[in-house]
């Protein structure tokens, strides 16, 4: 089945450079999560994937073949972004036929289905939807076209609680009717720890982490306890945060504890969450720890 390979891409905005030789793949059949603060190129990443830009260097292809100007592997990914490329004055059932038109077919069932459950009417304009509404009709778009490599760039955008859930429910629910692959990129990273299989975390224009969620999880660590038990535990160990609250020290880590190191009756050791490893792996310089 399809594989994407992106290949030491790097890009360059004038002398700023964006991406710095970025590598991985993307298997078929598997969610994946791209994290990164604002800036840290992840728009820039999956548009150079859909070439809507170019990179400056490297290459992407899928199944050995480039991307770049080959129509038959552009029919088969979708980028859903903040960016509004239909018209206003559009109807939302005209975008769906016009999804059919550039895709070959469209799953009209399933959109109709999806439009009543968010409260979308088909015969209002596009530019007469609020922001939230704008970002439904795209992921209602995304979930419905024909392909198998489907990317949100910050899919929930103005999207109230409610209905951030049942984007995520309808995903989930496509997901297991017709597998693909998906890549979520978003700042909500607490609400989707619990869907991706697999996450990359891009800080500073580079790939810092690439591999699977529970195995990151497994490998990240907070330890609590009276400050010099804790400082003097944590020597040799890959500490990248801490934070300290009167006489307790709790520092960060991520990597292997040495299973010989003896553990302090007054220390608490716990696995720390998606949303707080990703804040102190890219809150600034600290090392990473690569397989």
């Amino acid at each position: 089945m399809a594989q994407i390979k992106i290949d030491h891409v790097t890009r360059k905005f004038g002398k700023n450079e964006v991406l710095k030789d970025i590598s991985f793949e993307l298997e078929p059949n598997k969610i994946y999560g791209l994290l990164g603060r604002n800036g840290a190129g992840k728009s820039t990443l999956l548009n150079i994937m859909t070439t809507r830009i170019f990179a400056s260097s490297g290459k992407v292809t899928m199944d050995q073949q480039s991307v770049v100007e080959n129509d038959d592997i552009l029919a088969d990914m979708f980028l859903m972004s903040e960016v509004d490329l239909y018209p206003e004055r559009m109807r939302v059932e005209k975008i769906f036929k016009q999804a059919e038109l550039c895709y070959g077919s469209f799953d009209y069932k399933k959109a109709y289905k999806l439009a009543e459950e968010f409260g979308v009417k088909l015969t209002a304009r596009f530019g007469g939807l609020s922001t939230g509404y704008h970002s439904i009709v795209k992921l209602i778009v995304a979930l419905c076209v024909p392909v198998n490599f489907v990317f949100f760039d910050e899919p929930v955008l103005g999207l109230d609680a409610n209905h951030r859930e049942l984007f995520y429910q309808e995903l989930l629910q496509s997901y297991e009717e017709r597998p693909r692959t998906f890549v979520i990129s978003t700042h909500l990273i607490e609400e989707i720890a619990q869907i991706v299989e697999h996450v990359f975390i891009l800080d500073q224009g580079k790939i810092v982490i690439d591999d699977e969620t529970q195995a990151i999880i497994d490998r990240s660590y907070a330890i609590t306890g009276p400050k010099k038990a804790v400082s003097d535990y944590s020597v040799g160990l890959n500490v990248i945060g801490h934070q300290t609250l009167g006489g307790l020290r709790t520092d960060y880590i991520y990597g292997d504890l040495d299973d010989e190191r003896v553990i302090p009756d007054t220390i608490k050791i716990e696995h720390v969450d998606l949303q707080k490893l990703f804040v102190y792996l890219t809150e600034g310089s600290v090392n990473y720890v690569k397989e």
